[in-house]
């Protein structure tokens, strides 16, 4: 059930917000998550292509970006880079998904939930 922006919905589960950090070895807070229930109205929608290959490319581009590589190891890493972008052709003939951008009551705006992570309120 696609939702229209302005329509009124409700998280139907925790949504993770940030990283979790005290994981990572340091003495910040935990993850900080969204609770189910809590209510927000769409404020927008995109279509794009899913799956784990799209989420994988972008953290890896985002990661390894700006860095600076020998001649062999830029080879290696584009290898994998394409093989991450394969991968993601495969996905997006699977099926596209559609991410929601949503404005929470509690002043949090959150972009890419699921469908499934809403309901309507």
């Amino acid at each position: 059930m696609p939702y229209e922006t302005g329509a009124k919905v409700r998280l139907t589960r925790d949504v993770q917000v940030t990283g979790n950090t005290a994981a990572a070895g340091t003495s910040g807070p935990g993850p900080l998550y969204l609770a189910e229930g809590l209510q927000g109205v769409v404020t927008g929608s995109a279509r794009g292509a899913g799956g784990p290959a799209q989420e994988a490319l972008a953290s890896f581009d985002q990661q390894l970006g700006a860095n600076r590589f020998d001649s062999f190891t830029t080879a290696m890493l584009d290898d994998l880079r394409q093989r991450l972008i394969r991968q993601g052709a495969f996905d997006s003939v699977v099926g596209d998904r559609v991410g929601y951008r949503v404005r929470f009551e509690n002043g949090f705006v959150l972009d890419g939930l699921q469908e499934d992570w809403l309901t309507r309120a």
